[in-house]
C-alpha cells in the first residue's frame, strides 16, 4: 500500500514538473510571440472569431468533454483524474506566470525550436504518467487505439497541422502558422524521444569463427544473443551469426569484446526503435 501511495506521489510529481515546463513554453515561445500553437485552443479561437461572446476557456473544456469520456471508457478513472490535474496546474500556471512575468519577444525561429523541444518534452512526461491537457493529445492517445502504426508524436502533429491550417484561413495569418507548424514539428520529435526513448536499443549482428566464446562474454556482460546459421558467400564456409539486443550504451563493450576475442570479427549496429521483452519495455492495450 505504502509503496503504491509513493508511486502516487511521484506520478503526479512529474505531472507538475511536465505541467510547469508546459506553460513556460506557451508563456515564453508561443504567446510572446504570437505562434499559433494548434490544438483546441486553436479550434476555440476561430470560434471566437465568428462567435465572439463565446468564452475560449469554457469551449476548450466543452470540446474535451467527449474525449475525457471516451478516455475514461478506454483507460479507467485515472486518466480522469491525471488529465484534469494537469489542465488545472498547467491552466493555473499559465494564469500566474502571465500575470508576473512579462516574456520578451524572441527570434521567431529560435522561439520555433526551443518551444517546440520544451512542448515535447512535457506532453511526452504527461502521456508516460496517462496524462495530457487534453485536446491534441488526449486525441492523440485515444486515437492510437486504432492507428496503431504511426507514433504518437506524429499523430499530435497531424492534428495540430490541421488546427494551424484552419487558423491560419480564418485569421489570414501565413507567417504566425508557418512558425506554428514548425514548432510542431519539433514538438512532435521531442514528444516520441520521451515516449519512445525508454524502448529504443541497438541491434549488433556479429559474425565470428569464435561465436561460441563471443556468445559466452557476452552473456557475463547480462546480455543475450540469438544464434542464426551463415555460409560466406564467397568462401562457403559455414558461420554462426550472432544478433544481439542491447542498450546504447552497452554497444562500446561488446565491440571492444569481439575485437579481443576475434580481431577478424565482423560486426554490424543498427538502430533499433522499439524493443520489447525480457530487459526492455512491456507492452500493452494501453502502450503508446
Amino acid at each position: 500500500m505504502q509503496s503504491k501511495c509513493l508511486k502516487i506521489i511521484k506520478d503526479y510529481a512529474i505531472i507538475t514538473v511536465a505541467c510547469l515546463l508546459y506553460s513556460f513554453a506557451f508563456e515564453c515561445f508561443f504567446d510572446a510571440n504570437n505562434l499559433a500553437m494548434g490544438g483546441f485552443t486553436g479550434i476555440a479561437q476561430v470560434f471566437g472569431r465568428f462567435i465572439p461572446a463565446l468564452p475560449i476557456g469554457i469551449t476548450v473544456f466543452v470540446m474535451n468533454i467527449p474525449l475525457m469520456i471516451l478516455g475514461v471508457k478506454k483507460q479507467g478513472w485515472s486518466i480522469l483524474f491525471t488529465t484534469v490535474y494537469a489542465v488545472a496546474a498547467s491552466s493555473l500556471m499559465i494564469d500566474t506566470m502571465d500575470a508576473l512575468i512579462t516574456f520578451p519577444k524572441t527570434e521567431p525561429l529560435l522561439a520555433c525550436i526551443y518551444g517546440g523541444v520544451l512542448l515535447g518534452i512535457s506532453l511526452g512526461l504527461m502521456m508516460l504518467k496517462s496524462a495530457t491537457t487534453g485536446g491534441t493529445e488526449l486525441a492523440a492517445r485515444l486515437l492510437k487505439y486504432v492507428i496503431k502504426s504511426i507514433s504518437i508524436g506524429k499523430i499530435c502533429l497531424i492534428i495540430d497541422v490541421a488546427v494551424i491550417c484552419v487558423y491560419a484561413l480564418t485569421f489570414k495569418s501565413l507567417d504566425n502558422a508557418l512558425y506554428g507548424m514548425i514548432a510542431m514539428y519539433v514538438s512532435s520529435l521531442a514528444m516520441d524521444m520521451v515516449v519512445y526513448g525508454s524502448i529504443n536499443a541497438k541491434l549488433a549482428y556479429i559474425i565470428s569463427d569464435k561465436s561460441e566464446e563471443i556468445t559466452k562474454r557476452l552473456m557475463d556482460m547480462g546480455l543475450g544473443a540469438t544464434i542464426f546459421k551463415g555460409s560466406g558467400a564467397f568462401t562457403g564456409n559455414q558461420k554462426n551469426v550472432l544478433l544481439c539486443a542491447a542498450k546504447p550504451n552497452k554497444i562500446a563493450r561488446i565491440k571492444q569484446a569481439v575485437m579481443e576475442l576475434d580481431s577478424k570479427g565482423f560486426v554490424i549496429v543498427t538502430d533499433a526503435k522499439e524493443v520489447f521483452g525480457e530487459g526492455f519495455g512491456e507492452y500493452t492495450n494501453d502502450s503508446l
